[in-house]
């Protein structure tokens, strides 16, 4: 036998070898029992990130004036001003308040109206602003009607903001693992330890600062209607209270 061809046959069965090992390797395998994959680090732990929250795009009129008759919950609380309201018009002269978390409104219907320069609100002016018409049925006077801008109309179109102001669902509902002591506070607008932020958030109102923390571990001073609140949190857990000199 040549030495070309003791090369050859000795190629051959190195690759033949090589085959076979492979071949065991993926027999081996696929006879092991199926292992998941690792939860990757992303994968959210707060059962709060679960809770779906419904979104309507809202972009004409018409989808606004499709509220009356429905209740929607406050999720940007302490954010929102509202005024008395008569006939689809809003007396822009002095702000009732602001519109607290988990609130809920009767919606009556939806109307434009131009801002006065004086009045102010977080919703810009545009060429005219669009309102909501509510009644409040947990207030003292569940009759009386209100208004608040929640987009407006300019040269583009309409702009509206319904989606990042409310719940379309009972957020009481949405939550109820939260428990009945966490709900009592937040509708009394308090604050317990071991709270989470988001619930805080509910309670005081989102009109906050931060500390310069990680969310979770820090310190948040909250506006809370004129009455400002600095909240402890360590672990996403209240552990601190205390009223703040200013905000």
């Amino acid at each position: 036998m040549t030495t070309g061809a003791k090369v050859a046959i000795g190629c051959t069965l190195a690759m033949a070898l090589a085959f076979g090992v492979e071949v065991l390797y993926i027999h081996h395998e696929r006879s092991q029992p199926y292992k998941a994959p690792a939860q990757p680090d992303y994968w959210p732990t707060d059962p709060d990130d679960l809770v779906y929250l419904k979104r309507e795009h809202p972009d004409s009129m018409a989808d606004m004036k499709a509220l009356a008759g429905r209740t929607l919950w406050v999720e940007a609380g302490g954010q929102m001003e509202y005024f008395a309201a008569k006939g689809q018009h809003a007396d822009y002269s002095k702000a009732v308040g602001v519109l607290l978390g988990a609130q809920p409104l009767a919606i009556q219907g939806a109307f434009q109206q131009a801002k006065p320069k004086g009045a102010v609100t977080r919703v810009p002016a545009g060429s005219s602003q669009v309102l909501l018409e509510f009644t409040m049925p947990k207030s003292a006077d569940p009759a009386k009607l209100f208004a608040a801008p929640v987009g407006y109309k300019d040269a583009t179109g309409y702009t509206f903001y319904t989606d990042d102001i409310f719940f379309y669902e009972d957020p009481h509902k949405l939550y109820d693992y939260w428990g009945a002591k966490i709900w009592q506070a937040i509708d009394a607008h308090q604050v317990l330890t071991g709270m989470n932020e988001r619930q805080v958030a509910l309670s005081l109102g989102q009109v906050a600062k931060s500390d310069g923390g990680a969310y979770g571990n820090r310190v948040m001073t909250y506006a809370n209607s004129g009455h400002p609140m600095a909240v402890t949190f360590v672990s996403n857990k209240v552990t601190a209270i205390r009223a703040a000199e200013e905000f």
